[in-house]
């Protein structure tokens, strides 16, 4: 075919196809995809063994459109599955055999809500060829210059324009067709993080479970792979094998763990149930940077849940090294959201998190009722960017954190917060307090060792019985209409 006055080899373009059926729908999209990628990769194999094709190389993602002229009422108890308005939506897709639970559910709400087919055909949106060969495995695609011809002259490579946050910061309403946003992210953006997830974490974006732990510590993790370790010589147990970075899998407590050969920046560890209904735990280190980093890309997997369990500094002389804080406001001084999500916007505690968290906290610590405030306060968590923040003047950060209440303070849990409101996923904070700079108590070695050696378990414990409890929870209840805007798009 030709694109102006530029020759282009494509796979040949099918046309759109009507489907009420959501497992034919999602089956036509895997078979578009596939084709595409396959087209793609076999096409860069020959380039790399020197036989360069003679026109500019290409193939498309599949995108699904939906059509709606009426304004009858839909079921609105849900707070996704459906469009508010008449008019044409649509979104592209990559990787449909990942995504396949989640796009049999929004497509088949689609069907159901709107009493209309959806159309599943080739878009205009070209797949780069560096997501291609990733999710087409076994080849890379090499860096610029150790080629004698620029890639970009045969294949289309990543465009900036196209990896965007457009639609869930709000800024894109219409794509050029004039079709409006179906889902919260199009497949360019989709793609970029699930590569730079495998980069991060060291671990394949489908071994990502549906509830997601984020941790400041080592420690966490050893007593993540301790546990899981136990569930897996469990005959009862729902988890099947723990995954940890560069792929090693266990599935019995025995098994020994090979770890990889470079230590990835960000290491993650999924306990895998069925369906993804596990739980995955994310080593974030320290800072809002790579709080933002990690929840950037984990957003496009839609867990049904993320929260974060780390240390704070706790701000109040009445608190105690091992007590927990459970967050229901955030100051944000953490900054790197600030072009995103402007610090005016109120970052609210969602209610179904907050009990999750509350009731695993009394049943971990065995009390009930008024006795949990003995080990844990409900309060404001502060967020900053700077770890030495005590070496400054004081009489600034302060003032400003007494004005706000806040009895903890840390430097990732404003920020995943944050992106888990900017990006509609349920998010939620419990804390521990590891030191009260403020009252004389710093975290030195002596006290960090004892307070890690008694505290760490417990407090991940809490974390993993909270997730167990949201994951017996309706998703109509966890992803509630507190974190939709005015004009949302139908997928989750």
């Amino acid at each position: 075919m030709r694109n102006g006055n530029e020759t282009v080899e494509t796979p040949t373009l099918a046309e759109h196809e009507e489907f009420t059926d959501p497992k034919a729908a999602v089956d036509r999209l895997v078979e578009l995809y596939s084709a595409a990628r396959d087209f793609l990769c076999a096409r860069f194999a020959r380039t790399m063994e020197g036989k360069r094709p003679r026109a500019r190389v290409r193939a498309f993602y599949p995108e699904v459109r939906l059509t709606t002229t009426s304004f009858a009422q839909v079921d609105t108890r849900l707070a996704f599955g459906h469009v508010s308005e008449p008019g044409e939506y649509a979104t592209t897709v990559t990787r449909p055999d990942l995504f396949r639970n989640y796009l049999l559910q929004q497509i088949g709400l689609l069907v159901a809500n709107h009493g209309v087919p959806v159309s599943v055909g080739p878009s205009q949106t070209p797949i780069p060829i560096h997501f291609a060969v990733a999710a087409g495995g076994g080849m890379t695609v090499p860096q610029e210059g150790v080629l004698d011809f620029p890639l970009r002259d045969i294949f289309d490579v990543p465009d900036l324009e196209e990896l965007h946050d457009d639609i869930v910061n709000g800024d894109r309403v219409r794509w050029p067709d004039g079709s409006r946003p179906l889902a919260p992210f199009p497949a360019p953006r989709i793609d970029y993080s699930l590569s730079r997830l495998e980069h991060y974490t060291a671990t394949l974006p489908e071994h990502f479970q549906n509830h997601v732990l984020f941790t400041n510590y080592q420690f966490y993790v050893d007593e993540f792979v301790a546990y899981a370790r136990a569930e897996l010589g469990n005959p009862n147990s729902p988890y099947e094998a723990l995954i940890g970075p560069g792929g090693v899998t266990i599935t019995s407590p025995e098994a020994g763990i090979e770890p990889p050969a470079r230590a990835p920046q960000m290491p993650a560890w999924h306990l895998v149930a069925p369906n993804g209904q596990g739980i995955s735990l994310v080593n974030i280190g320290v800072g809002p940077s790579n709080a933002k980093t990690a929840t950037d890309h984990i957003a496009v997997l839609r867990p049904h849940a993320w929260l974060m369990v780390g240390h704070c500094a706790g701000l109040r002389n009445t608190q105690r090294l091992g007590d927990y804080v459970l967050a229901h406001g955030y100051v944000r001084e953490d900054h790197v959201l600030d072009d995103d999500l402007p610090v005016w916007i109120p970052i609210p505690a969602l209610a179904e998190i907050q009990v999750a968290l509350e009731q695993a906290v009394a049943e971990v610590a065995g009390v009930e009722g008024y006795e949990v405030k003995r080990i844990m306060r409900t309060g404001t968590v502060a967020t900053i960017d700077n770890r030495n923040w005590e070496l400054r003047d004081q009489s600034g950060p302060v003032k400003r954190l007494s004005q706000s209440r806040a009895i903890a303070l840390d430097m990732e849990s404003a920020t995943i917060a944050a992106n888990g409101f900017r990006f509609r996923v349920p998010y939620g904070t419990l804390l521990c307090v590891s030191d009260k700079p403020l009252h004389g108590e710093l975290k030195l070695p002596g006290m960090a060792t004892e307070f890690y050696r008694g505290q760490v378990s417990r407090h991940l414990m809490i974390g993993i019985r909270a997730m167990e409890r949201l994951r017996e929870m309706p998703l109509e209840r966890l992803h509630s209409r507190k974190l939709r805007s005015f004009a949302e798009t139908a997928f989750l």
